[in-house]
């Protein structure tokens, strides 16, 4: 079942999606979503996600992609990439917050809102902070945040689009203006809906449960909706239902079983934020990993460092590595190692995980490598 998983996530060979930006294009419609993290200690999640499945994958690629109408930015489980052929999937949430059904889109002011889409209409894209306030009193709209209320109000809404981004920075611009002109905005119906999360988790996973399907997705409707579209599934001989010993039942992708499970036996340094390892329920089920970023950890309670990345070896977990990138010095540090599976064949692995090191350094643009910290290597 992990080399069914590692095949669905595109991480079992070298290139699986070809190169340059239409490979980019190809890995984010294959996995449906890629979620954007604004950490910064190593090159951030949405590029770090992207280069383990693009050999050249250019951060670059991302705004030309949304500037060619290929993908957008919207909200998955959290803020992500999608294909811009998924674009209808989206409406439902869109409309719950506009009919404010959401406890958390309901503070943006309508005079400020109306005023931001009026400046957009007339003079093009915007970046926040390019808003002016009204006034330049102290204490006005701008310097308490309405601001950017109103902003991500019309955003989530789906107003507003995100047009480009310069590192983080949002340039922002109508709707209408961001999308083809042959895209589907019929609302899905709730059916509709739970087969394109099944569909997405199918594709780019093989192998999950119901829970995993409906992965931060509330509503009985939905939930039963979704068994429903299951069964479906399996009674049509798509999903196969796979009994583990412990009684849980897992669904199996069908086509995925009779794919060839030929595996790399290389070192993968995975984000944090990696689909393969954002369920973290499944990651300890699949692979006997028990994961937790520590970055939200107060420092004395941190066991294996702020930032550690989950590393995959073959088709195994097989422990994390702490890494920093220093961009002044264009040096990357690696702070810590942690090697987690019995018996593993150092000999072959370290010398792996150097070169996956040297590329991931590389990548972050920090040339330099000072891995001093692999001969203090810790052990569970």
């Amino acid at each position: 079942m992990r080399r069914l998983a590692l095949h669905a996530q595109g991480l079992a060979s070298r290139a699986p999606f070809g190169d340059g930006p239409a490979a980019t294009h190809r890995a984010i419609a294959h996995l449906g979503y890629v979620q954007i993290d604004t950490l910064s200690v190593v090159e951030r999640a949405h590029h770090h996600v992207l280069w383990n499945r693009v050999p050249d994958y250019d951060p670059a690629h991302l705004n030309r992609l949304v500037g060619e109408r290929q993908i957008f930015e919207y909200w998955y489980h959290a803020a992500a990439y999608l294909p811009m052929r998924d674009y209808r999937y989206a409406l439902r949430r869109m409309r719950s917050i506009r009919d404010g059904e959401s406890r958390y889109f309901r503070g943006g002011d309508p005079r400020l809102m109306q005023q931001i889409l009026a400046r957009i209409r007339t003079d093009g894209p915007l970046r926040m902070r390019h808003l002016e306030p009204s006034t330049k009193e102290a204490g006005s709209w701008w310097n308490q945040g309405p601001g950017r209320r109103a902003f991500e109000t019309l955003f989530m809404r789906g107003d507003l689009m995100v047009c480009e981004r310069n590192g983080m920075e949002k340039s922002y611009d109508l709707a209408e203006r961001c999308l083809p002109d042959d895209i589907d905005l019929s609302v899905p119906t709730l059916g509709e809906y739970a087969a394109y999360l099944l569909e997405t988790t199918r594709r780019s996973h093989g192998v999950f449960t119901l829970k995993q399907l409906l992965h931060l997705q509330p509503g009985k409707d939905l939930r039963d909706a979704m068994r429903a579209v299951v069964d479906e599934r399996v009674d049509a001989g798509q999903l196969r239902v796979w009994k583990g010993d412990d009684g849980a039942t897992t669904y199996v992708d069908v086509v995925a079983l009779d794919r060839p499970m030929r595996l790399r036996r290389e070192v993968r340094i995975l984000s944090p934020f990696d689909n393969l390892v954002i369920h973290r329920e499944r990651l300890s089920a699949l692979f006997a990993f028990d994961y937790r970023i520590e970055c939200y950890v107060p420092a004395s309670k941190r066991v294996h460092g702020y930032f550690c990345l989950p590393l995959l070896y073959g088709d195994q977990v097989v422990g994390r590595v702490d890494c920093k990138a220093h961009r002044s010095e264009r040096r990357l540090e690696v702070l810590s190692l942690h090697i987690e599976r019995d018996g593993l064949d150092r000999d072959h692995f370290l010398p792996a995980l150097r070169t996956a090191l040297q590329r991931f350094a590389v990548f972050n643009q920090c040339p330099t490598l000072d891995d001093h910290a692999l001969d203090r290597t810790t052990r569970r």
